[in-house]
């Protein structure tokens, strides 16, 4: 093509030349043909040597071109021979056809033909068939890999070193953490300077060893706060020991006679540094509310991570704090039209009992006070309850529907939420997005989830039960309407229920509060009969508890068949059985509680930390005492669900 565009642009000048010299010829000839003839010769001599350049310039292109053809052949065959970026071809069934040296070196084997895929790189496999671009790593190295499917060629593009370098880049990423000593305001309350100073020293010593051990820096910035600045690759290998310092400072500090635990916050995130800051306080003030000795490590995702958390709540809770949280709630109270309680779906007896109790409140305080609950939606226990109630027509008519407690609802009502603080576990949640003056009462662990924007949060871990909670609120309320005994008696029920006849997280303002209620005409004898147990229901249980099988050292686990259908106390009642046998250090039953939903039931003695094993599962509650409920799963899936995170937890970190 090159040679024909050269020829033209020759050839167009030489035929203009032959047209103006044939005239000139022509004119010559009409005076003197001898002038003629001398004129024809010289031009034919002129075109002779015309056309002899011609030829030689044709030529000079034609080799032109030959040779940069061979040299374009040449550089493509080493650029698919030689460069390194890894070409493979293969057949329908995975074998390799042919692929470039370079892919073939990474083998170690001069040649890759006739061998299948499966056995040489199988991890190509699953992204041929995505036919996606993706990063693999093979033999040691990291491969961008593109797939051609339509040609069954696969390019291998080396990107290890920019994989390394963003893995460094990501590895020293800044990390901010508050460390807080939990009760180091009481307990050294009473210490004189001496002890003071040595547990300070202690507690120092300890933690700068732990940030020279792992290249932190750490500085003490008021008597029970510290300030640690870290990187990622650092608070991964903190992830990877359970932040072990939780265990080293409870133990070494009990040895001395003053048991403190640390509460630690973690920020962490692709964020300016302030921002950062406010992380890790924010993830401080979620360790805090779980009830301490653990570390909280929240994301910018919102995905929070709990290590720790290993014993009780200790009882930090003071009259001045109750005192204060109840004058609150009567102002909160005496500025609404009306207040009303909700609690959990599936109410248990404390949560039923503390409903009763606040709507007491709002009664001393002259406003009144309505009682939401689902009657399809109750236990045995509650039903007895309820029914109690019925012969007491002005406590039985302040119970509403979640569809009469909406119509109730208006801009001026206060919305109290009683022994939960998650919003997807309320009774209705249209409620909290219709009323804007919400108060939480509960005595459960924090959790990632929680009641947006509350007027006020009383939230105490160290607390047997929600009941006890609100028992120590009323005693600051006026007098001029005592407790009912009914109401007395359900909120003794409620105690009774969640420390299993005060043998578990039971501490000296329990029997406080259960002194209280005594005195307020709250009848034992019919606490018992509100939680008596029918013999069908003993049965049952007997069955779920033959099924039990153990997964690990004192870890027992009995599960429902998965066609029938429990009733809810049914499963924590084989959960605490179950506890009360020898050898079993933590309990789980696993059951169907509807067509669609599997509840599981755990409970513990201390040792293993339950809560954090049902919050893997989306569901929450204490270090001894939990629950969740999973949505369209089998009996036998639940189970398998519930062994993985048993086994994480056990055997190695975990992530909520």
């Amino acid at each position: 093509m090159l040679s024909y565009y050269n020829r033209r642009n020759i050839q167009l000048p030489l035929y203009g030349l032959m047209a103006v010299l044939a005239v000139v010829l022509i004119i010559l000839s009409m005076h003197s043909w001898i002038a003629g003839l001398i004129g024809l010769a010289a031009a034919a001599f002129l075109f002779f040597l015309l056309f002899r350049a011609e030829k030689r310039i044709h030529e000079e292109i034609e080799q032109y071109v030959n040779t940069l053809s061979y040299r374009l052949k040449k550089v493509g065959e080493e650029a698919l021979l030689e460069m390194p970026i890894g070409i493979l071809l293969y057949n329908e069934e995975y074998y390799i056809e042919w692929s470039n040296p370079f892919l073939a070196s990474w083998f170690e084997q001069e040649s890759l033909v006739g061998q299948s895929l499966y056995e040489v790189a199988e991890v190509v496999i699953p992204v041929i068939k995505s036919e996606k671009e993706e990063t693999v790593q093979l033999n040691g190295r990291q491969f961008h890999l593109v797939v051609k499917p339509s040609e069954r060629l696969v390019y291998f593009f080396d990107v290890t070193d920019q994989v390394e370098t963003a893995k460094k880049y990501l590895e020293e990423k800044t990390v901010v953490s508050i460390i807080y000593l939990d009760n180091y305001d009481d307990l050294t309350q009473g210490m004189d300077d001496q002890t003071r100073s040595n547990l300070n020293s202690l507690v120092t010593s300890l933690l700068n060893n732990w940030a020279k051990e792992y290249g932190m820096f750490i500085k003490r910035i008021s008597s029970e706060r510290f300030f640690a600045v870290l990187n990622e690759k650092i608070l991964l290998e903190l992830e990877e020991s359970k932040f072990a310092i939780l265990d080293v400072i409870r133990e070494h500090t009990a040895k001395q006679n003053a048991p403190l635990t640390l509460s630690i916050g973690v920020g962490q995130g692709e964020l300016p540094l302030p921002d950062i800051g406010d992380l890790a306080q924010s993830s401080l003030d979620l360790a805090l509310g779980r009830g301490g000795d653990q570390a909280a490590i929240k994301q910018t995702t919102g995905k929070v991570k709990f290590y720790g958390g290993k014993t009780n709540p200790m009882e930090k809770r003071t009259r001045v704090r109750a005192r204060v949280i109840s004058h609150a709630l009567k102002e909160l109270v005496t500025e609404s039209d009306k207040v009303i309680v909700m609690g959990h779906k599936y109410p248990d007896m404390d949560a039923i009992g503390a409903s009763m109790g606040i709507r007491r409140v709002a009664e001393m305080n002259d406003r009144d006070g309505y009682i939401v609950l689902d009657f399809s939606e109750i236990d045995t226990a509650v039903k007895r309850l309820v029914g109690e109630t019925k012969e007491h027509p002005d406590l039985y008519s302040r119970f509403l529907t979640p569809e009469e407690a909406l119509d109730l609802a208006t801009e001026d009502t206060l919305l109290v939420i009683v022994d939960t603080h998650k919003p997807s576990l309320v009774i209705e949640e249209k409620l909290l997005n219709k009323i804007e003056k919400v108060v939480v009462i509960d005595h459960h662990r924090r959790g990632e989830e929680f009641i947006q924007n509350p007027l006020l949060v009383y939230m105490e871990p160290y607390a047997s039960s929600t009941a006890e909670l609100v028992t120590e609120l009323l005693e600051y309320q006026p007098k001029t309407k005592k407790l009912s005994m009914l109401e007395a008696t359900a909120l003794l029920a409620g105690i009774i229920v969640d420390t299993k006849s005060f043998s578990l997280r039971t501490g000296s303002r329990t029997f406080d509060a259960a002194s209280y209620l005594r005195a307020q005409g709250a009848d034992t004898v019919l606490v018992q009969k509100f939680l008596k147990e029918d013999i069908n229901t003993y049965i049952q249980r007997s069955q779920l508890i033959e099924t039990v099988y153990f997964v690990y050292n004192g870890i027992a686990i009995a599960k429902g068949r998965n066609e029938a259908i429990y009733d809810s106390v049914l499963i924590a009642q084989a959960a605490d059985t179950l506890l009360t046998m020898d050898g079993v250090s933590a309990s789980f039953v696993i059951a169907r509680r509807a067509k669609d939903t599997v509840g599981i039931s755990a409970r513990s003695l201390g040792e293993i930390n339950v809560q954090i094993i049902m919050e893997q599962l989306n569901g929450g509650g204490h270090l001894t005492n939990a629950a969740t409920q999973l949505k369209e799963i089998t009996v036998d899936e639940a189970e398998l669900q519930l062994s993985t995170v048993i086994n994480q937890i056990i055997e190695g970190g975990r992530e909520e």
